[in-house]
């Protein structure tokens, strides 16, 4: 178990710093998204961004949602398979 905690210690520290130390570009947003609002208004206070809003929670939520299910699943077969060797051990 220690082990276990040390070496996720580490992975977190080395994530941590080469966030850090490597930069991402400002401007890495994809072709379509610029293209949207560009198209949306040519005035700044015209920009009407609620579809694009929209769209990014969506692609947010996705990931979270199939890895909770996964999660939730994967929990509820591990207490079942407990559940089981108990009732074994108990006859």
């Amino acid at each position: 178990m220690k082990k276990f905690a040390v070496t996720g210690l580490l992975a977190l520290l080395v994530t941590l710093l080469l966030s850090v130390l490597v930069p991402a570009p400002a401007q890495a947003q994809c072709t379509l998204c610029k293209t949207q609002l560009v198209a949306g208004g040519k005035d700044k206070d015209s920009y009407d961004t609620t579809g694009l809003n929209k769209g990014i929670v969506y692609l947010m939520a996705i990931p979270y949602l199939l890895i909770g299910s996964v999660g939730f699943f994967w929990y509820r077969h591990t207490n079942q398979q407990k559940k089981k060797k108990a009732a074994q051990d108990g006859l």
